[in-house]
């Protein structure tokens, strides 16, 4: 019996102590009959944060039991919550809702607590991924309320974020970011206790992703890794901070960093989920296929496809590479026709549709699928919508032969795309605007967006934008003294009084890297001074 405490004391430290490791072996080693409800929970707890999913869930289950037989509702609540999202993240979603329903009974006939608090978040987050909103609102705002009422931070946090999630859904953009900082203001500074601080990290850094602020998911992305290195590596945590790295990478350009995070996560997450490797998968897939990487591309997207994940439109996008028309407009058409509340999501369909319908010659398709993006975007304040809407409507209007309505929905959408810092589709658009300007009889302008292509595709690596941009430029671009695409653009940018940190905005770029493409071109020129670059410029064309 003295035994059994001494190891019991050993345990419980090393809980407090967050040693999950350690905490697992004593437990494992106790005789399971003697383990109270909640000794139950602390080793489910360790069995969790070591990357024991199966474990963790039958020793909350035995917790559960525990304090469900001895009538303690409250406790039975909180293990049935926590079972619930358990099973939630492994994508067993009948199961989840099973433990939700319990959860449910046994707050039922609960006084004002915390226990009703969580309750009302968890059914607010069903909701929300059911797409009632209306629904879910008022519930995260209970769940607010009572968290400040018994000042319980873990609560007010997921309740606080999970209004902020609730707005944007909505499209309200401009109240629920707010709501986001909020809560990470408290999880940064410590206040959250890790299990939710990675929920909340985890769903604020997606929601910043799917309105594409990329700004401020890099801000959170980088403190969501610092964080990462204090939890165990076995945890789900870490994969899910590195495939939200991936994609705020993949988004910067940073494509090379993207690829590298989404292959080392998906390593991490394979064996304690699935469904989440599958979504690290279709992010190396993606990479691949904008850098020109098809047969790469293929196999991620198949093997993400195989773990239960739809790696739509990224397969729809590499079959139109392939110039696999047909079998693109079909899956694609599939995908759209699937429910989805994810608005970024169902625009990225939506324009990856407009694609295929254009390339296949399908008008009235293209149209519609124009139509459908711009109600999306009009009932939101997102700005990528906004931009995303402008883009397939450019496309479209271009290949109804109206070149003023298709030069003017173009420019907007390069300016949103440019505002935005998302260099990739900033590119895109600024081919299809060059090639818009060349029909509206603007040669000069047609020229000067398409160069801008190029480099930006050469910078990316993306080997077949690139291709692509130097032929509408009229083939390869053969430029004097051995100067790059992007040192040409610094060259135009020069000529035209620009200053280095003018430069930088424009291009995206930080001064370091203007400053480095000066100094090799002046190299070339053999100039010594700006004004004298300017002079070469102007006598070669490139001004």
């Amino acid at each position: 019996m003295a035994e059994r405490i001494d190891e019991l004391g050993r345990a419980r430290d090393a809980v407090e102590r967050r040693l999950w490791a350690e905490a697992y072996r004593i437990f494992e080693a106790l005789e399971p009959s003697t383990l109270t409800p909640a000794e139950w929970d602390s080793f489910a707890d360790a069995a969790w944060w070591t990357g024991r999913q199966d474990e963790s869930i039958a020793a909350r289950q035995k917790a559960y039991t525990g304090y469900a037989d001895a009538g303690d509702e409250r406790r039975a609540g909180g293990m049935a919550a926590r079972l619930c999202i358990e099973h939630f993240i492994r994508d067993e979603p009948a199961a989840g809702m099973g433990w939700l329903a319990r959860t449910r009974r046994h707050a039922a006939d609960l006084p004002d607590c915390v226990e009703l608090g969580y309750t009302a978040v968890l059914e607010a987050t069903v909701l929300r991924y059911g797409g009632d909103l209306a629904a879910a609102g008022p519930l995260a705002e209970r769940a607010t309320e009572i968290g400040e009422r018994f000042g319980d931070r873990d609560l007010l946090a997921m309740a606080i974020h999970t209004q902020g999630l609730i707005l944007i859904a909505q499209g309200r953009i401009t109240e629920g970011v707010p709501l986001l900082d909020e809560a990470m203001t408290s999880v940064v500074a410590g206040e959250v206790g890790d299990y939710f601080a990675g929920a909340v990290y985890c769903n604020v850094i997606a929601a910043c992703l799917e309105i594409a602020d990329v700004r401020r998911a890099a801000e959170w992305a980088e403190a969501a890794r610092v964080w990462s290195e204090s939890v165990p590596s076995e945890s789900l945590y870490p994969g899910l901070c590195r495939v939200n790295r991936a994609q705020v990478a993949s988004l910067r350009g940073e494509w090379s960093l993207a690829e590298a995070e989404s292959v080392r996560a998906t390593e991490q997450l394979m064996s304690t989920s699935p469904p989440l490797a599958a979504e690290a998968l279709y992010e190396t897939g993606d990479v691949r296929r904008r850098r020109g990487d098809l047969a790469g591309a293929e196999a991620a997207f198949e093997r993400a496809h195989e773990l239960g994940f739809e790696p739509q439109p990224g397969l729809g996008l590499l079959r139109l590479a392939q110039g696999k028309i047909d079998a693109a407009l079909s899956a694609l058409r599939s995908a759209v026709a699937a429910p989805s509340d994810n608005r970024l999501r169902a625009a990225r369909l939506r324009w990856a549709l407009a694609e295929a319908a254009l390339a296949a010659g399908d008008l009235d398709a293209a149209r519609t699928s124009a139509d459908e993006l711009d109600a999306i975007a009009r009932d939101s304040d997102a700005r990528v919508l906004e931009a995303s809407a402008a883009t397939v409507r450019g496309s479209v209007r271009a290949a109804e032969g109206d070149v003023p309505g298709s030069v003017a929905s173009l420019r907007h959408a390069s300016a949103l795309w440019q505002e935005l810092r998302l260099p990739y589709e900033a590119a895109r658009t600024r081919t299809q605007f060059g090639v818009a300007l060349r029909a509206a009889g603007d040669d000069d302008g047609a020229r000067m967006e398409l160069r801008a292509a190029l480099a930006a595709f050469e910078r990316l690596g993306a080997s077949r934008d690139a291709a692509t941009a130097s032929d509408l430029l009229g083939g390869p671009t053969v430029l004097p003294r051995g100067l790059t695409a992007r040192e040409a653009e610094v060259l135009r940018l020069v000529a035209a009084g620009k200053t280095n940190r003018d430069i930088a905005v424009e291009l995206v770029i930080s001064e370091h890297t203007v400053a480095r493409h000066l100094q090799n071109m002046f190299v070339k020129l053999d100039v010594s001074s700006r004004s004298a670059a300017t002079a070469f410029a102007y006598e070669h064309g490139l001004a």
